[in-house]
């Protein structure tokens, strides 16, 4: 009797000791936008650990690298809008995480599948979702007993730079600065990310520098860079000016040197067409990264058509009503345009 005691005590314990232990706290945020990164920002002051900044075409890649994390603990996934080519993955993904007593924690602002919110909810997946304010300010009115004064600045840059200080959380946050200094803060932040998009250790460090309860004019050199971002955008629009192709329905234009996210909005402009389409070939996955947005009269919900027409050609895409993006095979980007030209003069 005792040595059967003996060899299940022993049994026990070495299970113990072998088994890694779950230590990790990851959040993966995207990239490309002030949103996001304030959202890993906010994320990293309420919680530390660490942050993994992602693209959307990089995306897939980046969570499929989590699957077999023995010391994952706890997942934070911010800003990283799903579409019908995803959703099946993330599901999947997420479940097997949760199987192994993962704590995830998915916060958004895109349109998500209600059949998709059921299944997250049915794993115990925690799901902060709500199309009417952006991404950082939810985490925000989320984690706000963790977090110092300064995170109502943090989020309120994100909220602008998505073109949503007006919503209900958001505006409430936006009154507690000089609405100048808030705007200047969230532009020269967004200069600083799309102008780093190749750099990722420095957009890491803007994350810790947020995270730390830094202004951008405490951070060395960001106005600096934006102002140099300022002379390439106008660059940028004398370009577009001149190359930019307008169909019936929409404008768009293919950009060499320069992202298609910095470009859309003079191409809308400009083109006064209700929406325009500007994209960049991304050599290493041969595709093209597209970026779409509406004007204020645009009756479309363009993320929703966006997601329909991106899935028919072997793409992926999604987004809001008037601002939004997608990944074309770089082969079938014509169609996509022909495909966007033929459905909006149908609505």
């Amino acid at each position: 009797m005792t040595t059967k005691t003996t060899k299940s005590t022993i049994k026990k314990t070495l299970s113990k000791t072998t088994k890694p232990k779950r230590t990790k706290i990851l959040c993966v945020s995207h990239q490309e936008d002030a949103d996001g990164i304030s959202s890993a920002a906010l994320i990293k002051q309420a919680f530390g650990g660490d942050t993994i900044l992602v693209d959307y075409p990089g995306m897939i890649d980046v969570l499929e690298s989590l699957r077999n994390d023995g010391k994952l603990k706890k997942l934070f996934i911010c800003d990283l809008g799903l579409n019908k080519q995803t959703n099946d993955y993330f599901v999947d993904l997420l479940t097997e995480l949760r199987k192994k007593q993962i704590s995830v924690t998915y916060v958004d602002h895109h349109d998500i599948d209600p059949k998709v919110i059921t299944k997250l909810k049915k794993i115990k997946v925690k799901l902060i979702h709500n199309t009417s304010e952006c991404t950082s300010v939810l985490v925000y009115d989320t984690f706000k007993k963790k977090l110092s004064e300064h995170s109502t600045f943090v989020a309120a840059c994100g909220a602008i730079t998505d073109y949503m200080e007006s919503k209900p959380i958001a505006s409430k946050l936006l009154q507690m600065y000089d609405r100048q200094f808030a705007l200047v803060n969230a532009t020269v932040l967004t200069y600083n990310i799309v102008g780093h998009q190749k750099d990722p250790d420095y957009l890491l460090y803007l994350v810790d520098e947020l995270s730390d309860s830094k202004f951008l004019h405490d951070i060395p050199n960001t106005y600096e860079f934006a102002q140099t971002q300022v002379g390439k955008l106008a660059g940028i629009m004398s370009k577009v000016r001149k190359s930019m192709k307008i169909s019936k329905n929409l404008a768009y234009m293919e950009m060499l040197d320069s992202g298609a996210s910095g470009a859309v909005n003079f191409v809308l402009g400009f083109s006064g067409k209700d929406v325009g389409i500007a994209y960049k070939e991304r050599v290493d996955k041969g595709i093209y990264a597209v970026s779409v947005r509406g004007s204020s009269s645009c009756k479309t919900h363009l993320g929703r058509l966006v997601s329909s027409i991106a899935g028919k050609v072997g793409g992926s895409g999604g987004g809001h009503d008037k601002a939004c993006g997608a990944v074309i095979p770089k082969d079938k980007m014509k169609k996509f345009l022909r495909e966007m030209n033929s459905r909006l003069s149908s609505r």
